[in-house]
Formats: structure tokens, C-alpha cells, sequence
């Protein structure tokens, strides 16, 4: 049974916690938290995403940027990545989570677009691929219920 989910991408300041945020928000019984490959850490959450999490009623203000580490990785249940090679330095970097780590839009077979420093359209169809992705492990995660 799934307990505890972790959201990756980059930086931990644009893609994975607002996927963090709507997959908490979708089944608060989950635990859910967010890292990064590479990550700002101590950075808050971009402010492009920030406003734009507000306006569907999402909170981003208490974001910390997080690398993704060791213990991180062994509390996991599941682990979502934004794109496969973010997925394959997940596995490379820790062997052990080799069947626990997946692409959050596995299903469709593509990656969440990366909106760091681009225009509002590409921060709207990031948040759209991210919604559709959080909505399929959503689905499948209340089946295991």
C-alpha cells in the first residue's frame, strides 16, 4: 500500500511541488513531499508558479527548495518524476528505487514540459500535463484504497 508519494524534478521550485500540492490536495490521507535533482535549495517556490498555483487555490507560499537525498528516497513509497532522464538519475544516483520511481505522465508517454524562465503560456501547459498526470495516479491510488 502506497503511503507516501515524492514529487522530483530539477530544481524543487517549479514542477514538483505543484504537482506535490495537487496530488496532497486530491488525497490528503497520502503523505506527499517534493525534491530536486538538482535543487535551489533553501530557494522558495518560483513566483510564476506561485501565482499561478493561487489562482486554482493552491498555497506555495511555505515551499523550501530540497535535493533529493538518501533518506528522502528510502521513506518514499512511490517516487513521480517530471521527465526519464530525470527518472533515470533517480535510479542511477539510487539503485534501490529501481520499481518505485515512474514518470508522472507515464501513461501518455511524455515528460512535463520545464516552464523555468519562460513565458505564462508554457507555465499554463506545464500546470495542464502535471493536472492530467496528478489526475491519473490519483485514480489509480484511491483504487488501492
Amino acid at each position: 500500500m502506497i503511503g507516501s508519494v515524492l514529487m522530483v524534478c530539477e530544481g524543487n521550485i517549479c514542477r514538483s511541488p505543484l504537482a506535490a500540492a495537487l496530488l496532497a490536495r486530491e488525497l490528503p490521507h497520502l503523505d506527499v513531499g517534493s525534491a530536486g535533482t538538482h535543487a535551489l535549495v533553501g530557494a522558495p517556490a518560483d513566483a510564476a508558479v506561485a501565482e499561478l498555483a493561487r489562482e486554482h487555490g493552491i498555497a506555495l507560499d511555505a515551499h523550501v527548495a530540497t535535493q533529493l537525498v538518501a533518506p528522502l528516497v528510502r521513506t518514499a513509497d512511490l517516487i513521480l518524476t517530471m521527465t526519464r532522464p530525470q527518472r533515470e538519475w533517480v535510479e542511477t544516483a539510487f539503485p534501490a528505487t529501481r520499481g518505485k520511481v515512474f514518470r508522472l505522465c507515464d501513461e501518455h508517454g511524455s515528460d512535463v514540459t520545464d516552464p523555468y524562465r519562460r513565458h505564462r503560456a508554457v507555465f499554463d501547459l506545464a500546470f495542464a500535463q502535471i493536472r492530467e498526470g496528478v489526475s491519473q495516479w490519483t485514480r489509480m491510488l484511491a483504487e488501492q484504497r
